[in-house]
């Protein structure tokens, strides 16, 4: 353990529980630094969390006590970072802590909606449900998160490929054509021109022209990162054919999902709302669910926000809202959308391969068949000269 002297390691053990019988300072060498190396540079995946969850509640409902399920769990797992979590809820529940107040401690690894529903479950006295349906929701979230990241792989990895090999020809293709050109005196057409300059400077600047491309890579990634630019970008996304359709229907199912879980587990509606608004990404959804909010102050009806943006949330999702809120059963209204559009999404992400994979053969083709003509139209030229 690291501590500033072995007084204060040894009052910090016995506010655990333990005896010290001994305690020695340890020299610091480059091997002992590593779990602590390993530790800060490892994370708490979804995949983590949703383990944790579902061990957590199947001991709990077993009849084995928080601290006990906890310390059984430090033992299995093998993050250094969720191991020193454990740790620490262990320390905090024994000390009379709730649970909850004790993973507010990490809100980098545990949701306000982790949080919140933890909260709900231990003032039903149903942690360990509350604690299932936890792992649940994560679990449903993660697959469509999967599903769409998986479909949008493929394009990624063939313009990637493209932008690779277009650079190599450049470097290595079009100068050997370039000085056969210009050795024969021919006339070049402005298209061939163009890639003879390209062709020469990516022969000239290899490592530049590949730093400029990583360079611009990064800056595009920076600039997707940045807060002014989060506007705009989020407007893009629900714009764009296919991909628009697949983030409203991700954003709707998420919205229905998370408000659904947040109310069965007895969090208010004003609650829910809130902490659903941290849930979704798009800044144009969290707009819709401000509105929500503030309706729901005025005592307006919850539907009245999406019923005023269609463009954005279904008619399907203010017209079962409507009937949730007439016959008492919101939160089972709202799951049946989840389960609508979280269906939609995994059928249309099955068929988005095959939807891409034309647009990236025209885009493909366009690129060869420009380069070709390009290359071979001077030869034709030469070839008439001849004549």
């Amino acid at each position: 353990m690291e501590a500033p002297d072995r007084l204060t390691l040894a009052r910090d053990l016995r506010s655990r529980g333990y005896i010290p019988l001994s305690i020695s300072e340890k020299s610091g060498n480059f091997l002992d630094k590593l779990p602590i190396m390993a530790e800060m540079f490892s994370k708490v995946s979804v995949g983590e969390q949703i383990v944790f969850t579902k061990n957590l509640s199947g001991m709990i409902r077993a009849g084995l006590s928080l601290s006990r399920a906890l310390s059984v769990l430090k033992k299995q797992t093998k993050n250094p970072k969720l191991g020193k979590i454990l740790d620490s809820l262990s320390v905090d529940i024994n000390s009379g802590a709730t649970f909850s107040i004790a993973l507010l401690k990490f809100p980098a690894v545990f949701s306000k909606l982790f949080i919140s529903m933890v909260r709900a479950g231990e003032e039903s006295g149903n942690l360990a449900g509350a604690l299932s349906d936890i792992g649940l929701n994560l679990e449903k979230s993660n697959s469509l998160t999967k599903k769409i990241h998986g479909a949008l792989i493929y394009p990624g990895v063939i313009m990637s490929a493209m932008v690779v090999i277009g650079v190599l020809m450049f470097a290595f293709v079009v100068p050997t054509l370039a000085n056969t050109f210009k050795e024969l005196g021919v006339t070049l057409p402005l298209s061939t021109r163009l890639l003879i300059f390209f062709g020469n400077f990516f022969s000239n600047n290899l490592i530049l022209t590949f730093v400029i491309i990583l360079s611009l890579g990064l800056g595009l990634y920076l600039i997707f990162r940045a807060k002014a630019m989060a506007q705009y970008i989020d407007f893009a996304v629900i714009k764009i054919p296919i991909v628009g359709n697949l983030a409203k229907e991700l954003n709707t199912a998420r919205t229905a999902r998370t408000i659904s879980s947040l109310l069965l587990s007895g969090v208010s509606i004003m609650r829910a709302v809130e902490i659903t608004e941290d849930v979704v990404q798009n800044i144009y959804y969290k707009k819709v669910l401000q509105e929500a909010k503030e309706a729901i102050e005025k005592g307006a009806p919850f539907s009245q926000a999406f019923t005023a943006h269609p463009d954005l949330y279904p008619v399907m999702m203010s017209e079962m809202i409507q009937v949730g809120e007439e016959t008492g059963k919101l939160s089972d209204m709202l799951l049946q959308i989840a389960l609508f559009y979280e269906e939609e999404i995994e059928n249309k992400t099955k068929n988005l391969s095959t939807i891409i994979e034309p647009v990236l053969m025209i885009i493909i083709g366009a690129g060869v068949g420009f380069f070709a003509i390009s290359m071979i139209s001077p030869l034709y030229s030469i070839l008439g000269e001849i004549k």
